[in-house]
C-alpha cells in the first residue's frame, strides 16, 4: 500500500510538477510578453518623452526669442522716441498740435521761447484762439479759425503766408503756415498740426536780390546813357569841326570833344575800378608823399568846375597834420576827388564847398586822419542814405539823368577807405546840404614837421603883411596859416578897412587881396594902394577865377603876382619867398611850362603798332623838338635799337603788339651786351592799367608805366623825370614859370 501510495504520490507529485512547470512556462511566457510590451511601451514613452522635451525646449526658445524681441523693440522705440523728442525740441520751425476741438495738445520749445511762455502747462488744453489773441487782432484770429476748420473738414493740408509778431516786440516776421489734419488708422480725425516756417530772411534775400537785379539793370541803362552821351558829343562835334572852315568854331568843337572824352574816360575808370572791387583785385600801394601838395592837386582839378558854377571853395588843413604821410596817394586822391566832384555837382550856383582835414589821433607813427567835404547843396533823405554806398545804386536814379554820373564813385570810395582801415559816412538834411566824411589810417612821414617853409636869412619879424578878403573864413584861415609858417599879418574885411590901416600904420610890404569883394573890389583897392604911396610893396591877387580873365586889368594897377584859391600854406610861403627874391618851393607840377624846344637833341624810340597812336604822340610832342623814331612791333624795335643803341635816350614801349610784344622786346634789349641797353629808360605805354599789369611791366625790365589814353602832362612828367642827366645835350631853353594854375 505504501508503495502504491508512494507511487501515486510520486505520480501525483510528478503530474503536479508537470502542471506547475507548464504554468510556470506560461507565466514566464506571459511575463516575457509583458516585458516585451513594457519595453515597447517604454520605447514609445521614451519617444513621447523626447518629443515632449523637444517641445518644451522649443517653447522655451520661442519664449526667450519673444522676450528678446520685445526688449529690442522696446529699445528701438525708446531710441525713436528719443530722437523724435530731440527733433521736436530742436526744430527751428514752430510745430503746434491741436485736438479735433482746436485745443492745444502739444507745442515745440521754439514756440514757447519766441512767445515768452514759461511752460507748456500754461496753454495745454486751451483753445488756440485764446492763446493766439495776444499775437494779432480778431480779424486775423477769425481767418486762422476758418482755415483750421476748412482743413479739418476737407482733410487736406492748407498753406498761407502771414506776418506775425510772436515776441510782441513790434517787429513782425514772415511765416509760411501749414494746417495739416491728423487721422488715425481708421481714417477718423484726431486733431490737426500747425507748422510755421520762418521765411523772413529768405524773403529779405529775395527782395535784396530783386533790388540788386533792378539796380544793375538801372545801372546798365545809366551806363548806356553815360557812355552814349559823350560819344554823341564826340562824334557830333567832330562832324561839325570837319565841315566848318571857321577856326573859332573848330576850337570850340575841340574843347567840347576834350570835355566829352575826359568824361567818358572817367566812366570807364569807374567801371574798371568796380570790376576790380567785385573780383577782390583792388590793391593799395603805399608811398610817402606831401599831403598838402596832394590836396593842392585836387583843388587845381576841381577849381575849373567850381568857377563855372560861381561857387566858393575853401580848404582848411589842421596844423597837426604831418607834412608827409605814407599811404596810397592815388587812391586817397581818388576818394577826395569823388567827394569834391559830387559836392560841386549837387551844389547850385553861388553855393559853397569846404574841405577840411585834421589829425584825429596818433600812436607809434600810426595816424588816424579825418577828411570832410561839406556843401550847401540839395541834401538827401534818410531813406536815400541807405543806398548811397551800394554798388550800382544811386540815392535817386533821376540824379543820373539830371546831374550825370555812374553811381559808382561812392561805392568805390567806401571800398578804398575800408582798405585803409577806415570808415566813411554822411550827414545831410534835405535842402540844407551834406557833409561827407571819412577816416583812414596812414603812417607819419619821415620829413621834419618843424622845418620852416620860409627861406632862411630874412628877419621875418620885420615883414608886414596885410590880407584883405570879405570872407571871414578866408581871413581866419589865412591868419592861422601865417602864424603856422612864422609870419605876422593883419586882416581886413574890405577895401575901406584896408585903406584905413594903411593910412594909420603906413604901407605894408606884401598885400594879399581878394579880387571879388563887395563895394571896392581887388582891382580898385590895388589902385588905391599905389596912390597911397605903396608902389614899392608887392600886391598879390587871390581868387578862384582864372588869372587870364583879370590879368591885364590887374597888371595895370600894379598887381605883381596871382595866388589861386583855395589857399595852402606852402603856396603862400612860396609866393612870399618869391616876392622877397628867394627861390620858390620845389616844382609840384601845378605850374605850366613853355615846352618849346625843351628836348631838342634827345632821341626817343616809340614802339607802337597802331598808326593813330603813333601820330598822336608825335603831334603832341612836336613842340618839344624831341626826335622820334618809330617801330611797329617788338621785332622791329629790337633790330633798330640793336643797330645803334647809343643813339637813343629813352624808349616808349607798347605792350600788346603783333610778332613780338613789349615784354619780350624789353627783355631782349636788356640782354644786349651794350651797357646803355641795360640802363636806358623804357616806359610802358599801354591801356593795361591794373596794378598787376604795371608790376608785370616792371618785372620785364621796364622802368615805368604810362596809361592809355595818354595824358600829355603825364608824358611830359616822365620825360622830365628820366632825362635830367642829358641836359648838356639840350639847346638853350628857358622854362617860364607861369603865375596861374
Amino acid at each position: 500500500m505504501t508503495n502504491e501510495s508512494n507511487s501515486e504520490k510520486n505520480q501525483v507529485t510528478t503530474e503536479m510538477k508537470g502542471e506547475v512547470e507548464d504554468d510556470t512556462c506560461v507565466l514566464i511566457e506571459n511575463l516575457k510578453r509583458q516585458v516585451e510590451t513594457l519595453q515597447k511601451s517604454e520605447t514609445k514613452l521614451g519617444r513621447q518623452l523626447k518629443r515632449l522635451q523637444d517641445t518644451v525646449e522649443r517653447d522655451k526658445a520661442v519664449a526667450l526669442t519673444r522676450s528678446n524681441l520685445d526688449a529690442v523693440l522696446t529699445a528701438e522705440q525708446r531710441k525713436q522716441e528719443k530722437y523724435m523728442r530731440l527733433l521736436l525740441e530742436n526744430s527751428p520751425d514752430i510745430i503746434l498740435l491741436f485736438d479735433k476741438d482746436g485745443k492745444f495738445s502739444y507745442c515745440t520749445d521754439a514756440f514757447l521761447q519766441i512767445a515768452g511762455i514759461p511752460s507748456f502747462g500754461l496753454i495745454n488744453g486751451r483753445p488756440f484762439q485764446e492763446v493766439f489773441k495776444r499775437f494779432g487782432d480778431n480779424a486775423w484770429i477769425e481767418e486762422l479759425l476758418v482755415t483750421f476748420l476748412d482743413a479739418m473738414e476737407k482733410k487736406n493740408s492748407i498753406s498761407l503766408e502771414e506776418s506775425v509778431d510772436f515776441g510782441s516786440s513790434g517787429k513782425a516776421r514772415r511765416y509760411e503756415i501749414h494746417f495739416t489734419p491728423m487721422t488715425n488708422e481708421t481714417g477718423n480725425l484726431e486733431g490737426a498740426m500747425m507748422l510755421l516756417h520762418d521765411i523772413t530772411d529768405v524773403e529779405r534775400a529775395r527782395e535784396d536780390a530783386e533790388r540788386a537785379s533792378a539796380a544793375k539793370s538801372e545801372f546798365l541803362a545809366n551806363m548806356s546813357h553815360e557812355m552814349r552821351t559823350p560819344m554823341n558829343a564826340i562824334i557830333g562835334m567832330t562832324n561839325i569841326a570837319r565841315s566848318s572852315s571857321d577856326i573859332d568854331k573848330k576850337d570850340y568843337c575841340l574843347v567840347k570833344i576834350d570835355d566829352a572824352s575826359n568824361h567818358l574816360l572817367g566812366v570807364i575808370n569807374d567801371i574798371l575800378d568796380m570790376s576790380k572791387i567785385e573780383a577782390n583785385k583792388l590793391d593799395l600801394s603805399y608811398t610817402e608823399f606831401n599831403f598838402e601838395k596832394m590836396l593842392m592837386k585836387m583843388a587845381n582839378v576841381i577849381n575849373f568846375r567850381v568857377d563855372e558854377k560861381h561857387q566858393v571853395f575853401h580848404v582848411q588843413i589842421d596844423k597837426d597834420i604831418p607834412r608827409t604821410i605814407v599811404c596810397d596817394e592815388q587812391r586817397l586822391s581818388q576818394v577826395i576827388a569823388n567827394l569834391l566832384s559830387n559836392a560841386v555837382k549837387f551844389t547850385p550856383e553861388n553855393g559853397s564847398i569846404t574841405l577840411t582835414a585834421r589829425k584825429v589821433s596818433e600812436e607809434n607813427d600810426d595816424c588816424v586822419f579825418q577828411i570832410e567835404v561839406t556843401d550847401t547843396g540839395i541834401g538827401i533823405t534818410e531813406e536815400q542814405k541807405s543806398r548811397l554806398f551800394q554798388s550800382f545804386a544811386q540815392a535817386d536814379s533821376s540824379t543820373s539823368r539830371k546831374f550825370g554820373g555812374t553811381g559808382l564813385g561812392l561805392a568805390i570810395s567806401k571800398r578804398i577807405v575800408e582798405m585803409m582801415n577806415g570808415s566813411i559816412w554822411i550827414e545831410s538834411e534835405v535842402g540844407k546840404g551834406s557833409t561827407f566824411a571819412f577816416r583812414f589810417h596812414a603812417l607819419h612821414g619821415t620829413s621834419e614837421q618843424s622845418e620852416s617853409l620860409l627861406a632862411p636869412g630874412i628877419n621875418w619879424d620885420n615883414v608886414r603883411v596885410l590880407v584883405v578878403d570879405d570872407s571871414w573864413e578866408i581871413r581866419e584861415y589865412f591868419k592861422d596859416i601865417a602864424q603856422r609858417i612864422g609870419i605876422a599879418c593883419d586882416i581886413a574885411s574890405g577895401g575901406i578897412e584896408a585903406c584905413k590901416y594903411i593910412e594909420e600904420t603906413g604901407p605894408y610890404d606884401i598885400y594879399f587881396i581878394d579880387w571879388k569883394m563887395p563895394g571896392m573890389d581887388g582891382i580898385e583897392l590895388s589902385r588905391r594902394i599905389n596912390e597911397l604911396g605903396s608902389n614899392k610893396s608887392v600886391i598879390i591877387m587871390i581868387s578862384a577865377t582864372d588869372w587870364n580873365l583879370i590879368e591885364d586889368k590887374a597888371r595895370e594897377v600894379g598887381v605883381s603876382k596871382f595866388l589861386p584859391k583855395p589857399l595852402f600854406a606852402s603856396a603862400i610861403a612860396d609866393c612870399i619867398n618869391q616876392c622877397l627874391g628867394m627861390e620858390p618851393g620845389a616844382f609840384d607840377g601845378s605850374e605850366k611850362q613853355d615846352v618849346t624846344d625843351c628836348f631838342a637833341g634827345y632821341k626817343l624810340m616809340l614802339v607802337e603798332d597802331v598808326e593813330i597812336n603813333r601820330e598822336i604822340l608825335i603831334s603832341v610832342l612836336e613842340p618839344t623838338a624831341l626826335e622820334i623814331v618809330c617801330a611797329e612791333n617788338g621785332v622791329e624795335a629790337v633790330e633798330i635799337f640793336g643797330a645803334a643803341p647809343e643813339d637813343f635816350d629813352m624808349v616808349f614801349m607798347d605792350v600788346h603788339m603783333p610778332e613780338m610784344d613789349g615784354y619780350e622786346a624789353t627783355r631782349l634789349i636788356r640782354a644786349m651786351e651794350s651797357e646803355h641797353a641795360k640802363e636806358i629808360p623804357i616806359v610802358a605805354m599801354t591801356a593795361n592799367v591794373f596794378r598787376e599789369d604795371i608790376e608785370k611791366c616792371l618785372a620785364s625790365g621796364m622802368n615805368d608805366h604810362v596809361g592809355k589814353p595818354l595824358n600829355f602832362d603825364e608824358v611830359m612828367q616822365k620825360l622830365w623825370q628820366y632825362l635830367p642827366d642829358k641836359q648838356k645835350k639840350t639847346k638853350k631853353t628857358q622854362i617860364k614859370l607861369s603865375l596861374h594854375s
